[in-house]
């Protein structure tokens, strides 16, 4: 666990306010789109917990993570040339899902480059959706960098999983849904990857509720963002294989979602893999919730933590329930 010394009053004030517009402009802009996920208490579920705890249940969306919402966002904001165009996005699963979703109802084509990682079914599920699937690459890394540079190439709009403002915008609605329903929140824990999720949730709550706690959670084996940001640039970091699938992979040279991150950012927690699987067999045996690792990393990280929270109340970001084969058998 770390907690994280903020900036001096006012310094990120400007980009607070910013980003937390642009995720109101977004809830606006998606809300007849994307469902407005069940948020559920969970306080009976954990040992001795004495806080209020609920999920935010972003694994009952229509492709089953919250990437819809980031993906929808941009969608709905392309000229009628780009719409004639096409779409490029790079995912080994949820953002693929959402982009192909989000043009599909749209009426736009996608191409969705994955790398030799991607589980077969989520490849499977991002051509039913009728997108086109192009592998590239040993990491996810690569393939979004070699899908940017396609989409260059074709003069077609590249919808990044993190570093595009409108896509961060988009997940930061989630926030939105939470303040509206729990008014008095002192923390939200969620998973970090490439950093879209927290950071727009993270840039909506320092905008409408400064005071609530914003807890980013990252499996041990895979702290990218969390190391480029204690180091105040993007660093190369060697990763390990995490069950939190995810949120695996590096970070793209010049990524938004540094900055948004730092800014916002309160605590930072790191979970081992025997946690993340705990916490995903605790929901299962108690909830019957099948959810992924990368959900099971918010759950771990408060489990980590819960005596710091006694009176408080609390919600997590069950952010997907999309697993793969190889996970769903540990469970």
């Amino acid at each position: 666990m770390n907690d994280r010394q903020q900036d001096e009053p006012g310094v990120a004030a400007p980009l607070i306010n910013q980003w937390g517009e642009a995720v109101l402009r977004a809830y606006d802009r998606i809300r007849v789109a994307v469902r407005r996920t069940p948020i559920e208490e969970i306080s009976g579920l954990i040992p001795d917990c004495r806080a209020r705890v609920f999920a935010k249940l972003e694994d009952e969306q229509e492709t089953g993570s919250f990437k819809l919402r980031g993906a929808t966002n941009r969608i709905l904001q392309l000229t009628s040339e780009e719409k004639r165009q096409g779409v490029v996005a790079a995912s080994n699963g949820n953002h693929g899902l959402g982009v192909a979703a989000a043009a599909k109802r749209a009426g736009v084509s996608a191409e969705i480059y994955v790398s030799r990682q991607v589980a077969p079914q989520k490849a499977k599920r991002i051509e039913k959706l009728g997108a086109r699937i192009r592998q590239e690459g040993s990491d996810p890394l690569d393939a979004e960098i070699i899908g940017r540079q396609r989409a260059m190439e074709s003069g077609r709009v590249f919808i990044s999983p993190y570093n595009d403002p409108d896509v961060l915008a988009g997940q930061g609605t989630i926030a939105v849904e939470l303040l509206e329903e729990l008014p008095r929140l002192d923390a939200v824990f969620a998973a970090v990857g490439g950093g879209g999720l927290i950071g727009g949730i993270g840039a909506y709550l320092k905008h409408a509720s400064p005071q609530t706690e914003v807890v980013g959670c990252w499996p041990e084996n895979s702290p990218v963002l969390f190391e480029s940001m204690k180091a105040g640039w993007i660093l190369p970091v060697a990763e390990k294989p995490t069950i939190s699938e995810s949120t695996a992979g590096g970070l793209e040279e010049g990524s938004i979602t540094l900055e948004v991150c730092t800014a916002v950012i309160d605590t930072c927690v790191l979970v081992s893999e025997e946690e993340i699987l705990e916490a995903m067999r605790l929901v299962r045996r108690a909830k019957g919730w099948l959810i992924e690792g990368a959900a099971g990393v918010a759950l771990a990280a408060f489990l980590k933590t819960a005596h710091r929270y006694e009176g408080r109340t609390v919600a997590i970001v069950i952010c997907g329930g999309n697993l793969s084969e190889k996970v769903g058998g540990l469970l």
